[in-house]
């Protein structure tokens, strides 16, 4: 992979799926380029989640992780690669800012595909839990494997998925919680940790930053 330096927020646009729609002021691919790109390295509310000494080393918007099971990779609002106190960490991002967390595991699974549920499989045996039941939101799932997938891939010490939240009420954040449960962790009160099937802990927190 090649990649080419960011000279803006504006040169994020044309990394979305679909530029026309999803590029607009109050909606979180905006908000999230004018954050990163505003914040000369992490922005405080991530570097909160992370740990101390969190820097960034790399990041990289709209970063595509392939899964198992075939079908559409893991597109992460950014995906960055942090150094800590702890050691380095793979930071998987899910920029929010009214917007769901898309459909359910129900949901998703309707007549689903032999693909569709190895790709369950697969992401509950990264994370090391049981099969989600139906209420629970799929991007969270696959968003967090994404950072597991790519912790594996640079050799990092830690991984992470953070829900940067613009929205000042919170929204959605039930949903986050539900799925931090199901993993055995609680995320009530702050960033939550445990340690993965092959030893690597994984962190997971929401930060609320402003909207710019």
């Amino acid at each position: 992979m090649i990649l080419v330096p960011s000279h803006g927020p504006d040169d994020w646009k044309a990394l979305l799926a679909d530029p026309e729609t999803q590029w607009r002021k109050g909606y979180s691919a905006m908000s999230a380029a004018k954050s990163w790109e505003g914040a000369s390295g992490l922005p405080s509310e991530v570097a909160g989640v992370i740990g101390p000494g969190a820097t960034l080393l790399l990041a990289i918007p709209e970063h595509k992780v392939p899964l198992p099971g075939g079908g559409r990779p893991s597109q992460c609002d950014v995906f960055a690669l942090v150094s800590t106190r702890r050691g380095s960490c793979a930071v998987a991002v899910e920029a929010k800012v009214a917007e769901p967390f898309g459909p359910t595991i129900g949901d998703w699974l309707k007549e689903a595909s032999s693909g569709k549920r190895a790709r369950l499989a697969a992401i509950c045996d990264l994370l090391g839990c049981a099969q989600p039941p139906d209420q629970l939101r799929y991007q969270l799932f696959h968003r967090t494997a994404a950072a597991v997938v790519e912790a594996r891939r640079f050799g990092t010490a830690m991984a992470a998925m953070v829900v940067q939240s613009f929205s000042s009420d919170r929204l959605w954040h039930d949903d986050f919680l539900t799925f931090t449960a199901h993993l055995g962790m609680d995320a009530t009160h702050g960033p939550a940790e445990r340690n993965l099937p092959d030893g690597r802990p994984l962190r997971l927190g929401w930060a609320t930053s402003p909207l710019p």
